[in-house]
């Protein structure tokens, strides 16, 4: 029997976010298997997801590589694929349907437009609203796209969590990639010092950095939560979201993870994009939004951590 294939490279907030379309999709296509073709860094932690059948590595090298394309689709065509769902909906996966999956039936936002619809304007409403409508195009009732549930990403991690607190905490995110620095906000170290103020012993501030941020995070005067002295895995991170007492973030994949886990928290935006846009607000996480992120001072946070962690 044929299979179902998709596409969702990253980052870590569009796979979190992508996880309720997954969910529906394979529940529609309940006798085929579904594989999904993602980045290196998020094979393992997907690859545990229940609602796929195998995960298939993308390297994306640069499409002038005609060798590795070659082997790419010589790969996807022994998996006997008759339909792709195109979640990433971007210029390479645009290419890939044209020289790579082709003569496919193929699920992306050009097949999700209304009559006299442009992208552009499709691609302005909320990433959680174009899914659903992405999946509707496509015969699939959505159920899941807009309430994702991540509880199989979550394990016990209690030994973890002895070595840095003995109770509630206090989680926070103080990094983003290089390449979208108008996300950060640039004060969490005089937050960091307002919050021991505040709080004295009562929530520790705990921070989780990536693989390149350990060293900004040992500036910032938190506790810096490892494991065998090196980043904890995407599983782990979730489990620390999860168990938190409030998260500060700034607009990053922890945030998109706090807002499916419903968590008490804080995400913070200039004007790089709306939280609408991104679908990340649920009843307990909300926004805090500035049009510019360097004018948002530390007592307006503060206050905001108070008013909703008290």
């Amino acid at each position: 029997m044929s299979n179902i294939l998709i596409i969702k490279h990253g980052s870590l907030g569009d796979l979190i976010q992508a996880n309720g379309a997954i969910k529906d999709i394979k529940n529609f296509y309940k006798n085929r298997k579904v594989f999904l073709l993602t980045a290196q860094p998020y094979s393992i932690f997907m690859s545990e997801c229940p609602y796929l059948d195998g995960v298939i590595i993308d390297k994306r090298l640069p499409r002038w590589n005609i060798f590795y394309l070659s082997n790419l689709k010589k790969k996807l065509s022994r998996y006997d694929i008759s339909k792709v769902f195109d979640l990433q909906n971007s210029s390479r996966t645009k290419f890939y349907k044209r020289f790579i999956i082709k003569n496919i039936e193929w699920s992306d936002t050009s097949s999700s437009l209304e009559p006299d619809q442009k992208k552009r304007d499709f691609d302005n409403e909320p990433v959680l609203d174009r899914m659903e409508i992405q999946l509707k195009k496509s015969g699939i009732e959505p159920e899941f796209t807009k309430n994702i549930d991540l509880s199989w990403a979550t394990q016990d991690i209690s030994r973890l969590l002895k070595q840095y607190t003995n109770d509630e905490y206090i989680l926070l995110f103080p990094f983003c990639s290089i390449k979208h620095q108008k996300k950060r906000w640039p004060y969490f170290k005089e937050l960091i010092i307002k919050l021991k103020q505040e709080y004295k012993n009562k929530f520790p501030i705990l921070l989780a950095p990536g693989p390149n941020e350990i060293d900004q995070a040992s500036e910032l005067k938190g506790k810096i939560v490892l494991e065998k002295n090196e980043p904890i895995d995407i599983k782990t991170l979730v489990s620390l979201i999860n168990n938190a007492k409030f998260i500060i973030t700034n607009d990053t994949g922890p945030a998109h993870i706090a807002s499916h886990l419903d968590k008490k928290g804080l995400v913070l935006f200039g004007s790089h994009t709306t939280a609408k846009k991104v679908s990340i607000e649920s009843f307990n996480f909300k926004a805090l939004s500035v049009k510019n992120l360097e004018d948002l001072n530390v007592d307006t946070v503060l206050n905001e951590v108070k008013a909703r962690l008290n």
